[in-house]
């Protein structure tokens, strides 16, 4: 089919000439995507929006072609993979970003948290951060220090935490240590 056939064909509303559009096409207009760290189904994706593009200004008689229907679907298929990447770009680096901020805030916490519990007694200090830090149970903090049992740990380490919640409130703000 030429052409001017396909584009008249389209122009009425015939989706057979799209269909033809589709398969004669489609693997040089996916290699775009293909070849430009895309996927099959990114590729697939533009493809479908270019035919779309296509039909739309077909049917409405705004298509004035200046060369062949195959270089103006290629040209539409680079740009919408352009915009793709681009704003594939952008979600990157706003990723990046939240990421090094979201590590830098937990970093500050802990470090305000392990301040404070190194102000603790030496008990205090073991206990908490045999338990959050180290990630032991009760009954192997009871055994490393000495206690009677897992129960009096367990009371040490109540005791100890009231204390360090104390110590965070007395000397920062909520948004210091709060998401």
């Amino acid at each position: 089919m030429k052409d001017h056939e396909v584009l008249a064909r389209v122009s009425r509303g015939d989706e057979g000439a799209l269909d033809y559009l589709y398969k004669k096409h489609y693997k040089m207009m996916t290699r775009i995507v293909l070849n430009n760290n895309g996927s099959e189904d990114e590729a697939k994706d533009v493809f479908q929006d270019a035919l779309l593009v296509f039909w739309q200004k077909a049917v409405a008689g705004k298509l004035v072609l200046t060369s062949k229907i195959s270089t103006y679907i290629y040209s539409i298929c680079l740009n919408l993979w352009r915009k793709e990447l681009d704003r594939k770009s952008r979600l990157s680096s706003e990723e990046v970003e939240q990421s090094i901020y979201q590590e830098y805030e937990k970093n500050e916490r802990i470090k305000i948290i392990t301040d404070c519990i190194n102000q603790l007694g030496d008990t205090c200090r073991r206990i908490l951060t045999y338990h959050y830090f180290d990630g032991l149970s009760m009954t192997d903090i009871a055994d490393k220090l000495g206690f009677a049992n897992t129960d009096t740990a367990k009371t040490k380490k109540y005791k100890c935490k009231k204390k360090l919640d104390l110590m965070v409130k007395r000397n920062y703000s909520s948004q210091d240590v709060l998401d």
